[in-house]
Order: structure tokens, then sequence, then C-alpha cells
């Protein structure tokens, strides 16, 4: 909303304050000064706020012109970067390279619908690979000849995926029809006027297509054929010349099927011809300058069709050709330097590019020949290949010396080159495609290549996303109210929590390597990351301006997780990870340096600290921090002292086969700490193996109390998280779950019963990452490697996906998603519910017991009567979704596709309809995920179906 118009001013009310003596203002001056720009008058007193907020991040309620300049800067770079982060694009390097044998060049190479990659050589081989370039077949289409006679070759070659035939443009005047998939000959149109250089094929209607060549005398040769099957059917029977079914062209254009079309349109070989249907035009392109390039229609005007005549030819025995002559006024023609080589049309974009010998890419507006659009500079050789791919903007471009490029079509910038050298692709070029379908760039010189473009792995269906990449931590700023959330590709992004519309972000926080922990100042106005290049950093996460650098000297390890601490007046940053110590760093505002050192190491830290990893820390106000570690071992510190207070040992899993017993999460139970009556209880609370969560007391030399297990699949905890009254505990595992516990009265003496489970959902597919409790126990806050930041109510109600297209009110139920979930959760096999009886090991002499089926039934029995809905269900139910123990999931609609929703059961009726219906159902997550209706009746009866 800031023009340079209010920027100038900003700029003056602050040279007017400067004559005062005045150079940094207060909130009120400020939003006085702001109020008075007239293109901002609409702006609100929140807003102001916020913006002072933002570029006052060390909090000293006051701000100079510079600070402002340079957040506003900031801001808008960042911006512009995040622009540039959505278009890039790049080939993975090195290509992958398929040696050829020694040979003729690969003349073309096409992908045919069926999926298969095929090249033909100028001797006449055609090989069919698969898109990965393994070969399949391959098989030399021209029969020996005799000794003294020339051997045939091949010019060109297209196929003709409607009727399984491929064409081939021969050196002796030829074209030939060969079936697609066994290369057996068909027939061929012989005696042609020249050389058929250039082939192209389109249908354009139901048995009709056209079939143009250039040639060598420069003109453009256009076959247009009706009954196409039958007219090739007929032509095979026709005798044979050198074992090809043969007839001329002259015989051929005889026939009121056969409409034969022959334009002069340059002075020199034709380099390229194709017919674009979408105009409909036949565009073509040689290396004489006056004629670079043509666009022409088929058929002449009405006007010259009056003024046309036909002319006849005397050829050989009589023979002849009909031959149109040129129609000046219905072509449009291209001057370009040096000729053009290669081009490509776009309909969707109306645009068209050139490319030739001068080693420029040309962009034209189509029938608009007198100066381009815009001209891509950067190939050192001739421009041998290119191709406009218009769903993703890009321009793909090869040269002669083997170089790749790729192009934004909107900016005309060149976005990536692949070199010879990082590519591997050697000798000399002969050929290129570039297919849609497989995002990659066939190029063929002494070898095949495959050069395919950097993707990003797609969510599946319809999964949204928050990241590109795997999500490794989140937060929530109070004093802004936003979410911030942290990938593996140093993606830092800011969201509004209030609708969960995207706010900022910005890239390349820890250059390529990913953020792995973050933490806010106690103000929540600055934050600061931690990475796998071993340093933190601090930042003003509003403009992404990088106010810090933490980090110790030389080459770091692995930043696992870090901390705020204050202690007395003192605020300190730690942070734990690979090198296995705590390193202490004083944020001081009279700290002015860039880059700072930790402060020495606790002697008690390098002489009895841990042996291995540190993954993550707590801590305890007011000085007390744990450290948990890869081999299980947790250490509580006397911040004060620097000495060590208690360590312990993670008890080790029951199975023998399990040896992991890393630390993954700590968290202090703060309301029992320091409080004399519960000196003997647990006060940290530990993430175990095999979905194991212990407890641990503190005082007096530390022990351990009580463990339980929190995961019902004993997938290992994740994170850990509290109520701000340490009553609720949340955990979150590696599948993607949540379980709520009631500990408030757990842990407090030697009873060993577990805590009562409140509640729990599966919040993601993969393992979480991050857990967040704000606004006084109303939300939730999760993220996870699935790429998504989500946001829930402390019940484990849907409120929404931070990236989704529909936003939501934070404070209006009716606006969340719940009571639907995710979509990808919906459908995995694990988020089907369990129940003892489909927990219990089952095998094949157990289902013929009489007495143990007699149990299940009688169990099933009862679960029926207590829990079975209304057991009645029609069409309406399906389509109306009305029956609450089951439902149509949205994309199934179509397909009357029914999933078991969360927690709920399908009584036997139900079962049976379903069952016997045209209907399938998936049952969505499971313990079993062996489970379906196919094989429930090998352990359940007939007369009581779960």
């Amino acid at each position: 909303m800031v023009s340079i118009h209010d920027l100038k001013h900003i700029k003056l009310a602050y040279d007017e304050f400067a004559k005062a003596g005045i150079y940094m203002l207060d909130y009120e001056e400020f939003q006085s000064v702001v109020k008075k720009c007239p293109g901002l008058k609409s702006v609100n007193d929140c807003q102001i706020q916020q913006l002072f907020m933002k570029i006052d991040y060390t909090g000293d309620g006051r701000i100079e012109w510079h600070e402002f300049c340079t957040y506003i800067y900031l801001e808008n770079k960042e911006k512009e970067e995040t622009v540039r982060r959505s278009k890039m694009a790049a080939f993975v390097l090195p290509a992958i390279v398929k040696p050829l044998n020694r040979g003729e060049p690969v003349l073309r190479i096409h992908f045919p619908p069926n999926g298969t990659v095929v090249t033909l050589r100028e001797d006449g081989v055609v090989s069919f690979w698969t898109p990965r370039l393994y070969l399949k077949n391959k098989k030399n289409v021209f029969p020996d000849r005799s000794i003294g006679r020339k051997p045939k070759w091949a010019t060109d070659f297209v196929p003709m995926p409607e009727y399984n035939k491929l064409i081939i443009g021969t050196g002796s005047r030829e074209i030939q029809f060969y079936e697609l998939s066994t290369l057996e000959p068909c027939c061929q149109l012989s005696v042609l006027e020249t050389v058929p250089l250039n082939l192209d094929y389109c249908s354009t209607g139901p048995d009709e297509c056209i079939i143009v060549y250039g040639d060598t005398q420069g003109c453009v040769n256009i076959l247009l054929m009706k009954s196409v099957r039958e007219k090739l059917r007929l032509w095979k029977r026709l005798p044979q010349v050198d074992n090809v079914p043969n007839i001329s062209i002259d015989h051929a254009v005889q026939s009121p099927e056969i409409t034969y079309i022959r334009w002069k349109f340059h002075q020199d070989w034709v380099s390229k011809v194709k017919y674009f249907q979408s105009i409909p035009a036949i565009v073509s392109s040689s290396m004489h300058e006056d004629s670079a390039l043509v666009i022409g229609s088929i058929h002449p005007s009405s006007y010259m069709q009056e003024q046309m005549r036909e002319k006849t030819e005397a050829c050989g025995e009589g023979k002849s050709t009909k031959v149109a002559q040129r129609a000046t006024s219905n072509q449009t023609i291209f001057t370009v330097p040096k000729g053009v080589t290669t081009f490509d049309f776009c309909k969707n974009r109306n645009l068209l590019v050139t490319g030739g010998m001068d080693k420029l890419l040309r962009m034209w507006m189509p029938y608009v020949p007198r100066k381009p659009t815009g001209i891509l500079k950067g190939h050192t050789a001739p421009v041998s290949y290119l191709c406009i791919a218009s769903e993703d903007g890009h321009i793909f471009s090869v040269s002669t010396d083997n170089t790749a490029k790729i192009w934004h079509i909107k900016d005309q910038t060149c976005l990536f080159t692949a070199h010879p050298k990082a590519s591997q692709i050697q000798g000399e070029l002969s050929a290129c495609l570039y297919s849609s379908a497989v995002k990659g760039l066939y190029i063929a010189s002494d070898s095949l290549a495959l050069l395919s473009l950097q993707t990003k792995p797609q969510p599946k269906g319809n999964q949204t996303v928050s990241h590109k990449e795997p999500v490794l931590c989140c937060g929530y700023s109070e004093e802004f109210r936003q979410v911030v959330s942290c990938s593996e590709g140093s993606v830092v992004k800011v969201w509004d929590v209030e609708t969960g519309a995207h706010v900022f972000e910005y890239g390349c926080a820890h250059g390529e390597s990913a953020i792995t922990c973050m933490a806010f100042d106690p103000s929540g106005r600055r934050l600061v990351t931690g990475g796998r290049d071993g340093c933190l950093k601090m930042w003003n996460f509003n403009n992404g301006q990088c106010v810090k650098i933490l980090c110790r000297d030389g080459r770091c390890a692995e930043i696992c997780d870090c901390s705020y601490l204050t202690l007395h007046r003192n605020a300190f940053v730690i942070s734990v990870g690979w090198g296995r110590r705590i390193d202490i760093y004083l944020d001081s505002k009279e700290e002015t340096q860039f880059s700072q050192r930790p402060k020495p190491s606790w002697q008690d830290d390098v002489r009895n600290g841990h042996k291995e990893d540190i993954l993550c820390v707590a801590h305890c106000t007011p000085h007390l921090l744990a450290t948990g570690s890869y081999d299980g071992e947790i250490i509580v510190w006397n911040v004060v002292s620097g000495r060590i207070q208690c360590r312990f040992q993670t008890p080790p899993s029951q199975k023998s086969n399990v040896r992991n017993t890393s630390v993954l999460s700590l968290i202090f139970l703060k309301t029992r700490a320091f409080v004399p009556e519960l000196s003997s209880s647990a006060w940290l609370i530990s993430s175990g193996s095999q979905g194991n969560v212990n407890f641990w007391s503190v005082l007096n030399g530390g022990k351990f109390i009580t463990s339980f297990q929190a995961s019902l699949l004993q997938q290992q905890i994740a994170k850990l998280a509290l109520s701000q009254d340490d009553s609720m505990l949340f955990t979150a595992d590696h599948v993607g779950f949540i379980y709520v516990y009631n500990v408030k009265q757990y842990a407090l003496g030697p009873e060993q019963n577990p805590p009562k489970k409140v509640n729990f959902w599966r919040a993601h597919i993969s393992s979480i990452t991050s857990m967040k409790i704000f606004d006084k126990d109303q939300f939730l806050l999760t993220s996870s490697l699935d790429c998504s930041v989500r946001l829930w109510s402390i019940h484990g109600e849907y409120i929404g996906t931070f990236g989704q297209d529909e936003s939501w009110s934070i404070n209006t139920p009716s606006s969340w998603k719940h009571p639907a979930v995710p979509y990808e959760i919906l459908i995995d096999p694990l988020s089907m519910p369990s129940h003892p009886v489909l927990d219990i090991e089952i095998n094949l002499s157990d289902v013929s017991d009489s007495d143990k089926t007699e149990n299940v039934n009688c169990e099933l029995d009862v679960l029926i009567e207590e829990t079975d809905p209304p057991s009645i269900l029609n069409d309406k139910d399906i389509e109306d979704g009305t029956n609450n123990s089951w439902s149509l999931s949205e994309p199934g609609r179509r397909q009357r596709h029914a999933i078991l929703k969360h927690g709920n059961r399908m009584s036997l009726k139900d079962y049976n309809a379903l069952k016997n219906s045209d209907l399938i159902v998936t049952p969505a997550t499971c313990k079993r995920p062996d489970l379906s209706l196919r094989n429930i009746d090998s352990f359940v009866s007939n007369d009581a179906k779960e």
C-alpha cells in the first residue's frame, strides 16, 4: 500500500522531526505521520501498529528512517525472490545416457501415445525404447539390396497412431507406410517430385488426415486423404517394388479421396515443416533469409482460387501432377538473418519462437513479421531444436554443441543451462524431442540421452500442502498472531492464524541446508532458526532480514533443537545437536556484532556430558535445563552453576530386537516444579522407545518413576506438549497420530496404572515434527514430514491446512473443515479404527475351532446391539451420507465409493447390503491393514460381521 509518493511524504516528515533534533519516532509520532499520507488515509490504527512492531523487532519502541526504508526494501525483495523461486526449473544432471552402436545418425525421435520412444536412423533402423531408455526392439525396415545397387537411406519419419502406421521418407523420392507394431511394409508412394526432407502428419477428422513434407526445391507438399483406412488397404494389394506394394504419386492423386497441393515457399531447402491444426495453417522454414519462415494456409483464398490455374507437366510416360501456384496473398513471411533451422508455435500463448544459425531465439506474434517481441540470447552455437511447454510457461532449446537451456516465457530469461560437460552428452547432435508426459528432453548424438526435469514430490489426489518440501518445525508468534513454518528446502513461511492466509515467505535461509528447529524470542518479534549447516540465525521474520548469525568457529555439526532461556534479566539462546555440546549465546542489545560466538562450555559438559548426539532440549524456570541424546541418556543441568543435577538412562524396550532408545522430546511439568509436597513426584516427561512415555523425578538425585505406552501402534513418540495447567499430555507419534492423556494425578505416587486416554485422532500421514498449544489451550498447531502444517481445536476438531484454497475464521467453527478430515488421512490404510477383536492373532486352525468362534460372535453381538445405528441402507442414504456409520468420500461420489469413517462401525445389514451391491468398500485405516470385506470371512462367522 506504500507508494513512492507516500515514501517521499514520510521522508519529509522525518526531516521535519530531525530539524527539532528528533531522529527516532515513537509509535504516536509514527502513527500521525502515516495518517497524514494522502495514499494511506484508509489504513486503520491496528495496521499501523502491526507495521510499527514489525519494523521495531528489537522492541526499543522507536524507529529511525533508515529502519523504515530497510524494512520496506527487504520485504519487497523477498517477495520478488518468492516469485522467482516459484519459476525455477532445472534438469537432473548428469543425463541418462545410453550408448548407440556404431552406425548412421538418428534422424528423428518421436513419442507416440503408446508411451514408447521411437527413433529412426538414416540407414533405416527403427528402434523402440522405454521412456527411461531401455531398448525394447529394433529392426531395419530397408531390405538388403543386390551388389551394385546403392543402399536406400531415410530422410525423416512420423507415426500415424490412429492407424497404427509409421511414415518414412526416403532419399529415393518415396513415402513409405509401415505397421507401427511389427514394422512390416504396408505400401509406398513413389516417384515424388523431389526428395522429402521433413515430414509431418495430423489427423483432421474421422478417417481423414493430412501429410505434409518439405523438399529440396523449397516447396511444401500437402496430401489430404479421406477414407484413409480403405485407401491404405487397397494400396497394400498393389504390385510390389522391392517387396513393398507401390503406387506412384500421379496415380494416387487421381483418386477423389486424395488431394495433392504443392506450394513454392522458399528459395532453399526446407529445414522444417509442421501443420498446426489450431490455426489451421502450415509453418515451414528454410535457411534463406528472405523466406526464413512462412505461415501459409492449405487452400488458397477464394480470390486466389479464381485466379489459380492448373499446370500440367509432362513427366516420363505422359504422367501428370496437379501443382497449385503460390498464393502470395495468403501467407505470412518472416525475414530472419541467417535463416531459421527450427521453430515452434503455441496457440494458447499466441506465440511463435524461431531459432537459427545466429544462435538467437526470437519470439514473434504470429502474422506480425515485422519485429520480434523478444530475443533470447545465451547459446554459443546454432540452435538446432526448440519446444514451447505451454503448461509450464517454459521454452526448451538445444544448440549444436549439445547445450540445453530452459527459458521462462513471461520473463524472457534463462532459468537453467545444462552444459555438455555436466550432462555428459557427447558427439554430434542429430535429433531432439521434449516430452511433456515424461517431463524430459531426449537428445540423440553418439548416444541417446534423457535430460529429466527436476520435480518436487507432488501431493497425491486431493492432498493440500503448506510447503513443497517436508516441514521440519513450526511455531506461533502471539505478538503478531502468526504461524511460522520452516521446511527442509530452507524456506520460511509466515501464515495468518486468523484466516490461514499466506502472509510472507523467504528462502535460502540456511543456504541449501534444511532448517531443523526454531524458537521465538520472549517478545515474539524475532525468530531463531537452526539448520543442518550448524548455524543459528536470528531473523526479523516479517521481512526476511537476518539480524544475527550464531555459530562456532570452523565447520559446525547439525543443530537438532534450540530454545530461549531467560535468567534474571539476561536472555540466552541455547542450541544442541550433533556436536554433543550445549552452546549458549548471550542475547543482548549491547552485543552489536553480526556474527556471534557461544560462551565457553560448562566444564561438566566437556568432561561428563553426552557421549552421543543431543536431539532435544527443555527448560524449566528458573534454572533447570534437560537434554536428551540418541543413546537414550537424559541429563538435567543447573544453568546457574553449569553442573549436572541428575542423569538418567531410558529403560530399554521389552522387545529384544528393538535397540532404538533415542530421546526425541522432553517436557517439564512446571506446575509441580519446586512444590515441596510434590518433591517425590515426576517433574520431567520424555519420549521412549516403542511408543512409551517415561516420567522422571528430578530432585534428590532423580529417579525413574513410571512409564506407559502412549502409541497404540507402538510407534515412537516424536513430540510432547502439555496444556497450561499440565493436566493434559499431548503425544504425537511417527505415523501421525495424536493421543491425549489426563496426567493431572499421574506419577504423583507409586501407582502404576496408566493415565486415562481422553482423545486420539490422526493428524498427518507421516511423522509429526512440531506440536504447539496456544491461545489458552484453545488450539493445537502441528507440522509433519507430509509437507503440511495444520490447525486443530484442542479437542481434535480439524480447522484447516495452511495453504488450502478456502480461508477460515478461527473464532467461527462453521468455517472450519470439521467434521471432515484431511482426504489423505481418510484413505490411508493406517487410519482404520481398531478393535480388540480385530487385533487378535487368529490362525487358520482357530477359524475351525467352534468355541473360539462362538466367543468372537458373542462379543460382536454385544457390540452390534450397543453401537449399531439404523440398519436400513438405501440409495438416498448413499447419496446424502445421512447414515452416520459410514460415508462417501467426496472424490468417490461419482464412483459410488464408500469409505468407513474414523471410529464408526457398520452394521451387519449394511455390510450385506454393501457386499451385494456395486459399491467398493475401502477400510480407511486399521491396525490390520490386511482386513477387507474379501477376507473378513476367514475369521468371523457369517452371522456376525463387523
